[in-house]
């Protein structure tokens, strides 16, 4: 017998019988969506945790420059208190200490535009953030905690310590 169906009809019937074929049964829907929600909480997760690396990672780097700048300065700070005491010894040839200066100075300017300051000076209020008493005297003309001599200089970054000042105290 001749197919007296539109072919539209024809279509609609075929992919209605391979619809049919592919549609599993319900638990067979349910243990996929439950593989999906698996997949998806593992993919989050992960999202998650990649994240966290990516900061922790950025952190870490940023937080080493600034060690290591420290850590640079410190080992020129010697260098630094021989250059002052020889800047103090009496000199019988002046252009051999002004050139002495100049180099002082120029490496000075090198430390200011790495963001160091000197820090400790007479006058000043002794603050045990800043500054090592290693000396304390009794006189009535210096006010209550502040500091008379500056026996080495002390030096920071930022707000971070990189050698204290050893100060005399007063009072």
């Amino acid at each position: 017998m001749p197919d007296t169906k539109k072919p539209e009809e024809q279509v609609e019937e075929i992919l209605e019988e391979q619809v049919e074929e592919t549609v599993e049964t319900p638990s067979e829907t349910d243990s996929l969506k439950e593989q999906l929600s698996q997949l998806n909480e593992k993919y989050v997760r992960m999202l998650a945790e990649y994240d966290n690396f990516r900061k922790r990672s950025q952190k870490e780097k940023d937080a080493i420059y600034p060690r290591a700048t420290a850590d640079t300065v410190e080992k020129f700070l010697p260098i630094i208190d021989n250059f002052e005491r020889a800047m103090s010894a009496p000199c019988a040839d002046e252009t051999f200490k002004k050139g002495m200066d100049m180099i002082f100075q120029s490496f000075m300017n090198t430390l200011k535009s790495l963001n160091v300051e000197m820090i400790g000076e007479a006058g000043e209020t002794f603050d045990p953030q800043l500054h090592n008493a290693v000396m304390h005297i009794e006189d009535d003309k210096y006010g209550e905690n502040e500091i008379v001599m500056v026996l080495q200089k002390g030096y920071r970054i930022g707000d971070r310590v990189v050698r204290y000042a050893m100060v005399q105290v007063a009072n």
